[in-house]
Parts: C-alpha cells; structure tokens; sequence
C-alpha cells in the first residue's frame, strides 16, 4: 500500500474528528464506567510515583491485566500499541532495534534508549530483545531521560518490573500450542520462605519448527528453542531496610542469515534458498543485589549487578545462494577458471562481560521539593570476532577466537577485537512543586565513557589498503567520550485532570570502535561517513504537551509535539570486502513530529484507544552532499495504533474476554541514500477467551491478516522476512 501525503493528512484529519467527538460520545455513554474501572496506573516515569494522567511526561504505560488482555510475550507485542515507537526485527536474535521519535539504532551500537528491569539498567543492548513473563508493568517513556533513567536514555526510557514475591503461597502455569509448529510453557511459584524472607521462581520456554520455508533445504528456516530463568530472593528484616537478589538465564537457539538480496525493500518475491541453515546461539546470565535503608531523612540503595552474554552466529554469505548459483562461486569460476570455484560462508562470535554498580539517594517524597542524588559505574569487556570461510559443502563451523585455518571451511577473511570500557556518571535531580498547580522538574546528569580498543587480528588477515596506515596485531587504541544531560520539565495544573507542560532536554550516547581497518576498507569502496571510530551522539530536545481526562474517567486525550536536532546520528554499513558490520555518523539531522492518544471508556468492561504518532526527519550535514535532505535511516514517518477490549460476564465466575489491536507502520526509510523505502504495513492481532479467578483459555491470532512484507533493509540490498499468520490456543491455570 503506498504511503504519501494525502494518506498521513487523512489519518490524522480522522484521528482529530475522532476526538473531537468522543467528548460527545461520552456525555451520553451510561455511567457504568466507575473510576475504579478505568485502568488508571501509578507510573514513577520522574521517579517519583504518581497517576499517569498527572505526570508531566509522554508515557505509554501497561500494568497487568493489559499485559495479559494484550498478549504482550515480548517486546514487540507493548511497542506496537505505542504511538511513535518502533521496533525493527533482526535475523540476530541479540539485535532489535528500538526507534523512539526518530532516534535509532543499528548493530553493534549502544542503545537509543536506557532499559531498566527491576530498577537495573541493561548493560547491553542484546539483553533487551527476550520473552516477557511473570511482569506487573512496563512503561515507555519518550524523549531523552538521562538524568533520571540513566545512560543511553537519549531517546528514551524502557521501565519493566517483574511481580514481586508474595506472602503467601501462590503459582500459575500457562500452557499453549501455535501454527509453527510449536509449544510453549510459563509459570511461577511464589511465597515464604521463613520470617522476613520471600521467593518468587519463575520461567518460560518456547520450541517451535518455524514459520518461514527454506525451500532449498526443505525445512524451515527460523525454529526456535528459547528457555528464559528468574529467581527472586526478598529479605526484609525490619520495615525500612530490606536486600533483594535476583538470577536470571537465558538460552536461545535458532537459526540465522537467511537473507535475500533486492533492490526494492518491498520486494517479497524471492524464497529462502541458503544451503547453511547456520546457527544463532545467546546465552544470557545476570546476578544483582539490591540494597535499600529507608529513614525520616530519605532513602538510600545502592544495586550492584553483573551480566555475561556470548553469542554464536554463522550462515550463508553474500548472496546467500546455494553454491552453484551463488555470486562469489561464479565470479572465482569466470577468474580461476572451470572447476575452480568456491562460495564463502560466515561466523561471529561475540562475548561481553559487565558488571555495574548504582548508589542513590532520594529525599523525603512528602517535601514539596524532593531530590534524588547518586552515582553510577560500568566496567565492560567485550571480544568480537567475525569473518567468511571458504563454503566446501559440509556445512559451516563457528569461529571462536582464532581463525580456521586448514580443514572444512578454511578463513577467507577474519577480524577480531577486545575492548576493555570504563563509564562513570553523576547525576541528580529535583522535583519543585512551587504551588499546587505549578510544578518544575530539572536533572543534570555526566557522563564519562573510556574506552580502549585492542587489535586481535592476526597481521596476515588485517586490511592493506594503499594510502591507508596498516593495523598491527596487538594496536591498542583509546578514545574517551563524555557530555553533560539537563533536563527541565515545567507543568501547570490549570484545572483539576488537565496537566499541560513543556520543557528541554540533552540526551547522550557513546561513541566507540568499528573493527580495525574498516575505515580504509570503507574509503577503497567510496563509503563515506565511516571510519574506525565512531562519534558520540547528541540529542538536544524542546517538547510541549498536555495530558487530559473528564471527570468520570470516561474519556482520556493526550498529545504532545516535539522538535530535536540530532549530532552525529548513528547509520549502519556492512562492508562485504571484510565482512564486518560497521557504525557511521550523520554529523547533523532535524527531527520533528507529534502523538495524540485517546482512551474511551463507554461503558463497563469496554475500552476503545487510538493514537496516532508522526515523525519527519532531515539530514542537514554529511560528507556526501546529495545525501542532504534525506530521511534518517530506519525512522518510519507514522505510526496509528487502535483497539478494542471488551469483558463481561457471561456465567456466575466466568467472563468472556475478547482483543484486536492493529497497528499500522507508516512508510519506512533504511539507509542514508534514501535508496528504498517501505510501503505502509498493516497489521491485526486478536484474542478470545474466557477466564475466571482461577483459570483461562485463549484462542489466539498475530498478523491475523497474514501481511507479507520484509522486517529490515540494511545498505547492500540485505532483506529478510517477517514472521507471517501466528495463531493458537492457550490455557492458563492460577492456584
């Protein structure tokens, strides 16, 4: 379907209308809709907890039972009910990039938006893409928020918490089948373990064949087998002073690279044909204590975390063919002459160890000015290896740390890199509140990020490109990246349920390293904007919003609107001379947009909701001069997202439960020449069911429409498939 102006006007001539009626709808809807059937959530988007609907911020938030109304497994499910926020879907399972109002993401590149679960920040940005299970709430807050959530905030914040342990003795297990075909199990036990001392277990795991043919192997190319741990321990010796310790394991395995090669993003011709089914294996660990003493003079905690992740992928290589009619097979053949042709074949391994340590102190919430003051340190050491092997036929190995050098797949090319960082911040912020109806809300934050890059390559497989300096095995390189993140927020209550406010804001990201040499193997093949370090960006934010709701609760409209000018945005390029993923900078680009969303409430146990988020950027600065006044890559120009949610009992103890939720992504750019562009994507997901307090079955649909499109482009023409239809049946049991 083809995305132009008139379309974007329509949607949101429609969405005004739609809002300018509801107030009508509302005043005649009956009154069944009391307040406590209005959903209305705590958030602690300014760390502080207050009613969504108060808190002078652009949130979208889901407690509970909308997680569970919704379906949300994972974080695709929460982000496609959210105005101006997407999330690109990758072949690597560790990569899914989150766009918030324009501030992207690409691979190997820090965050666009700080993650925090369970009041622990996400070290890396592999952890973020895993299942959902056993949540109370998830927040999405947008634009930056450095100063209050913490590093990599630049375009927003992700809160998730997890249910908590409880007093007494309490568990539920799902159990569900869908068209892959798969299987899946969820569950949680919870209760005490002696005075003062709570646990909550809880996992996930997930087997499936697939959804997506590779025709010339004659399996499907994208199974999965995905188990997901988490242990809480909760001991609370007095009222103020409690230790909370958490464990979490992840273990996913499915397969990778199965791409196709096009021009045209919206090019859905081409089967998977890759004759490597590969392998995309992560594995996860995090261990984190909590500590929190509360007193009359405030809170202090302190959280102490580490994290480990190794992953393993290998596949097909460019063009991602089987070998006789493969690209690399026929050019050796047409130099080598016949019978001397071969194909290549990939592998990267990755392995990251972290650990991170926050202390703060927040004063008194009940002072009509509340501070919080801390600190935050991260110590990281990450090795990366990455190459093509020669593909003799007998499948593809992977490369750890050194590369294969005789036997089945011999190394075509190889490259590999430690890094050893070190970030530190200060940060504090204050919440003002200077009448009853006026508030102000300002947070400073600084960061400092060293960083250190070590050549592992071995001399003889480093790039030597004439007119460039040669990379020499054991090269250490240092760089150190820091930047100052205010932020100030000014809110009026001119009425009771009307919040306006507006303020600025500086968001912050790293820099960092590419791999040794891609900078000289980037100019040989006339790439601009690359180079062996990439540039730490800045955002720089003005915002205006209001949040509204009638006194009934029947109606809820909120919008706000936006404008950011974005130094050194991040673009990605994969350079086939070396087969190594790369970071890019766009030195300026302007990005400007708005949302509205809207919440009905006509009568008990039906919700209606609309939203609508627009996004247009535009590169002002680059080295390549026609690629001024082009979009950003990945940034879609609209979002639309509605739904209905409807309960009511149909039996003493027995409600009837039905969902749909579509969700629309605008027209989609990929790379900074504007080369193609996605057509608008529509999608449906529905569920039906019946639950009571102790059990539910849930008949299921994702993509109920069965749209065909590609998930990602990257520069190259590299494209894959999204999931297709997904549907089943699951049965839950509580006790």
């Amino acid at each position: 379907m083809q995305a132009n102006f008139r379309t974007v006007a329509r949607l949101m001539v429609t969405t005004a209308l739609a809002a300018a009626a509801l107030p009508a709808f509302a005043q005649t809807a009956t009154a069944a809709a009391e307040a406590e059937d209005s959903g209305e959530i705590i958030v602690t988007a300014t760390r502080r907890s207050g009613t969504l609907q108060e808190t002078p911020a652009a949130i979208a938030a889901f407690n509970a039972a909308t997680i569970q109304q919704a379906g949300i497994e994972r974080p695709a499910d929460f982000i496609a009910l959210t105005s101006n926020v997407n999330l690109v879907q990758t072949q690597n399972a560790g990569n899914a990039f989150v766009i918030i109002r324009g501030i992207t993401q690409a691979r190997n590149s820090e965050p666009s938006v700080a993650v925090i679960v369970d009041g622990i920040q996400q070290v890396n940005p592999a952890q973020f893409n895993q299942e959902l299970f056993d949540i109370e709430q998830i927040e999405a807050l947008k634009g930056p928020q450095g100063g209050l959530w913490g590093r990599n905030a630049i375009g927003g914040a992700i809160i998730i918490k997890s249910k908590a342990p409880t007093d007494y003795l309490s568990g539920k297990v799902t159990a569900g089948i869908d068209n892959g075909f798969g299987y899946y199990v969820r569950g949680n036990l919870s209760g005490p373990v002696a005075e003062n001392l709570k646990f909550r277990l809880s996992g996930s795991w997930y087997d499936t064949d697939g959804f997506i043919q590779n025709e010339f192997l004659g399996e499907k190319a994208d199974p999965i087998k995905d188990l997901n741990l988490r242990g809480n321990l909760l001991w609370s010796p007095t009222s103020n002073f409690d230790v909370d310790l958490r464990v979490a394991y992840s273990n996913l395995q499915t397969q990778a690279l199965y791409f196709n090669i096009v021009g045209d993003v919206n090019d859905t011709s081409l089967p998977v044909q890759v004759n490597n089914p590969g392998q995309n294996d992560r594995e996860m660990w995090n261990a984190a204590v909590k500590v929190r003493y509360q007193a009359d003079w405030g809170t202090l905690s302190n959280t102490l975390s580490y994290d480990r992740l190794t992953e393993v992928l290998t596949g097909d290589a460019f063009d991602f063919k089987p070998i006789p009619d493969s690209f690399f097979f026929n050019l050796f053949e047409g130099i080598l002459g016949p019978g001397n042709g071969f194909d290549l074949n990939q592998s990267q391994f990755l392995e990251v160890d972290a650990w991170s340590n926050e202390f703060r102190y927040e004063s008194p919430a009940d002072k009509p000015v509340q501070v919080t003051l801390g600190t935050y340190m991260v110590g990281t050491n990450r090795f990366i290896s990455t190459g093509n092997m020669v593909d003799t036929g007998n499948g593809v190995f992977p490369v750890f740390r050194e590369p294969r050098l005789t036997g089945n797949n011999p190394q075509f090319s190889f490259l590999s890199d430690a890094q050893r960082n070190f970030a530190w911040a200060v940060f504090g912020n204050a919440s003002w509140k200077i009448t009853e109806q006026l508030r102000l809300d300002a947070s400073l934050r600084y960061d400092r990020d060293n960083r250190r890059n070590t050549t592992l390559t071995p001399t003889g497989f480093l790039p030597n490109v004439p007119g460039f300096p040669q990379g020499v095995t054991g090269e250490v390189r240092r760089q150190s990246f820091q930047s100052w993140q205010p932020k100030f927020t000014l809110s009026y209550r001119p009425v009771d349920n009307v919040t306006l406010y507006g303020g600025w804001s500086r968001g912050f990201r790293s820099g960092g390293f590419n791999q040794t040499g891609v900078g000289a193997v980037a100019a040989a093949n006339g790439i601009v904007g690359v180079s062996d370090i990439f540039q730490p960006e800045v955002a720089e934010t003005w915002e205006v919003g209001v949040k509204t709701q009638t006194e009934d609760r029947l109606l809820t409209f909120n919008a706000a609107a936006f404008s950011t000018r974005t130094e050194n945005s991040y673009f990605f390029v994969f350079l086939a001379a070396n087969s190594t993923q790369n970071l890019g900078n766009v030195p300026l680009a302007q990005i400007k947009g708005f949302e509205a969303d809207a919440t009905l409430r006509p009568m008990k146990g039906l919700d209606i909701n609309v939203g609508l988020g627009f996004t247009d950027s535009n590169i002002k600065q680059f080295a390549n001069p026609a690629f001024i006044g082009n979009e950003l890559p990945l940034i879609s120009r609209y979002t639309l997202n509605a739904g209905i949610n409807y309960s009511r009992p149909i039996a003493d103890d027995l409600d009837l439960n039905w969902r749909v939720d579509y969700n629309r992504i605008g027209r989609t750019w990929w790379d900074v020449e504007n080369s193609t562009s996605r057509d608008p994507v529509d999608l449906v997901n529905m569920r039906l069911g019946v639950s009571s307090k102790k059990f539910s079955v849930t008949a299921f649909a994702q993509n109920l429409f069965n749209e065909i499109y590609n998930a990602e482009f990257s520069p190259g023409g590299f494209v894959f498939k999204a999931r297709p239809r997904r549907y089943g049946i699951e049965a839950s049991f509580n006790f």
